[in-house]
């Protein structure tokens, strides 16, 4: 009888690897949705294992404590949200803004465990957890501006886009758990919002060449 090929030891690894990375992929999601329904410090690593099934040990094998397993929930939907409302194209485009503000609302929709997790972030005093949710709002101020055709942001246009994000994180929050106004009409409210921040700054959106 022939043998089968023996594997090589690369491939081996690398098929070892990425039954790794999707396990933590599982583990991660997971956790999205238990952080959502509970605080920090009401879920404990135990009721982890259990809703993975798995125990505590292994898990362990995959997150070297709660938190660090709690910061990697939360930049996984730092980075969905992120990917989702990252429109097509360059430079300054209104629309395309739009688009995006529309795609951030219905993210928060779909995955509203996700988003919750995200926004409702705190675990007291986390360096990593609340350097992952200021970066994330951060990038979106980025985008804002290079959206708008905005090439300089002097403090007072940094802190009119940085207030109006926070604006957008806690009417999204509310909306979520109240859901007392269509998403199409939640969108155009916070697009009006926005050009008020920045006629208030005297920042006018430049239209694309």
């Amino acid at each position: 009888m022939a043998r089968a090929p023996r594997r090589e030891p690369d491939e081996t690894r690398e098929r070892a690897r990425l039954q790794v990375d999707e396990r933590r992929a599982q583990l991660v999601a997971l956790g999205l949705r238990l952080f959502s329904e509970r605080s920090y410090d009401e879920l404990s690593i135990d009721d982890i294992a259990s809703a993975a099934g798995i125990s505590k040990g292994l898990l362990y094998h995959y997150f070297s404590s709660k938190r660090d397993f709690y910061a990697a929930t939360v930049r996984s939907a730092a980075e969905s949200l992120l990917a989702r409302t990252d429109p097509a194209g360059h430079g300054p485009d209104p629309e395309a803004l739009l688009a995006a503000l529309d795609q951030y609302l219905q993210f928060a929709e779909e995955h509203a465990s996700a988003y919750v997790a995200l926004m409702r972030s705190g675990v007291g005093h986390d360096a990593e957890v609340a350097a992952i949710v200021e970066d994330t709002r951060a990038r979106f101020v980025a985008r804002l501006a290079g959206r708008l055709g905005l090439s300089e942001m002097p403090p007072r246009v940094r802190l009119a886009l940085r207030g109006w994000v926070g604006c957008v994180e806690g009417s999204s929050l509310d909306w979520l758990a109240r859901r007392d106004l269509p998403r199409e009409d939640l969108r155009d409210l916070l697009a009006q919002l926005l050009l008020a921040t920045l006629m208030a700054v005297e920042a006018t959106p430049q239209a694309a060449e």
